[in-house]
């Protein structure tokens, strides 16, 4: 489907035209470097989800993460001189577009590894294009099914239920957190949907508008947290780091890397980021926090991996994978931050 990006929900919309133009002369870092950077910062996402939650609230380990990313996001505002959008309808779209991609999902992850592992976590998080386009075929009459991606949506929830062992009766999972982290993968397509139809053609570059986003996702955080949450009694270091972290590196500079891909790949070779990070997230969890791993988890991965890569398929000549591509569904498709 369209609306696709890799797992993350940072960027807002795209502008009308590419108002930020990315250079073309040679970078520091080829893409493809890039490109595996960012596969790694977003799967080692779901590690440091895990540890800030060993030292804080979820909510706290969320509003740290906007926070810190959002200062990332305002320092590039300020050096390249642009400007946040002035208009209050756009604010006001960028509000409910921050609760859809940032607030909800951040924080359903957060509260979800307080009981399920983290590669659990990530393997759920690539659902999201899953959840598309099946969303796309309701709400985006310009999406128009195919049997290949009828086909994907179906071996896509194939591997779902094996990676959750329905043969056995689910024995052993967790219910509650599972569904929260199926829920957080679940509103990113929403919040792409929502934002291919009120965003789109705005005249701001995404930058202006990410950053916008963001802002106001930690004002949202920033509201709510108090609510539930007490001030910690103490501050353990390393969940601490894993929050900043998480906040810098994993909302901030990602989609600052992700900017860079778009603007010089396309959104189609970019948002093939998706198909790593749960492999990352799940090499990570195992191999640094000890989490266990049965042969239903890497299987059912691969199959969720398979049908996802499926809903993605477009007859040849319609792929988009030329680099600077704009408007609405150039960018619904990566406008993702990571967890």
């Amino acid at each position: 489907m369209s609306a696709t990006p890799a797992p993350q929900g940072s960027l807002a919309a795209p502008p009308a035209a590419p108002a930020l133009a990315e250079p073309t002369g040679r970078r520091a870092l080829g893409w493809r470097l890039r490109f595996g950077l960012l596969s790694l910062i977003w799967g080692f996402s779901f590690l440091l989800i895990k540890v800030g939650t060993d030292g804080y609230a979820p909510f706290q380990v969320t509003l740290g993460r906007l926070a810190f990313g959002t200062l990332v996001v305002a320092a590039v505002l300020v050096t390249k001189r642009e400007r946040l959008p002035r208009e209050a309808r756009t604010w006001a779209h960028l509000a409910v577009a921050a609760l859809l991609l940032n607030t909800l999902p951040f924080s359903l992850f957060a509260y979800a590894e307080l009981t399920i592992p983290s590669t659990l976590a990530g393997i759920c998080n690539a659902t999201s294009p899953l959840w598309g386009m099946a969303l796309s075929l309701v709400a985006l009459s310009e999406d128009r099914p195919t049997r290949r991606r009828v086909a994907g949506l179906g071996v896509g929830f194939l591997g779902v239920l094996t990676v959750l062992g329905a043969w056995q009766g689910f024995s052993g999972l967790d219910f509650g957190g599972t569904a929260l982290a199926l829920l957080a993968s679940l509103s990113y397509p929403i919040g792409w949907i929502y934002v291919r139809r009120t965003l789109a053609g705005s005249g701001h570059s995404n930058l202006s508008l990410t950053g916008a986003q963001l802002l106001l996702a930690t004002a949202e955080l920033a509201v709510v947290t108090p609510l539930f949450t007490s001030l910690p009694t103490h501050f353990p270091v390393v969940p601490f780091l894993a929050i900043v972290a998480l906040g810098a590196v994993g909302t901030g500079l990602a989609f600052l890397l992700q900017y860079g891909l778009v603007a010089e790949v396309g959104p189609t070779t970019a948002q093939m980021v998706t198909y790593f990070v749960p492999v990352i997230a799940t090499a990570a969890g195992v191999a640094l926090l000890g989490e266990s791993l049965s042969w239903s988890t890497p299987v059912g991965a691969v199959i969720v991996l398979a049908g996802a890569a499926l809903t993605q398929s477009r007859p040849r000549g319609r792929s988009g994978a030329g680099g600077g591509q704009s408007g609405a569904r150039g960018h619904a498709r990566t406008g993702h931050d990571h967890s």
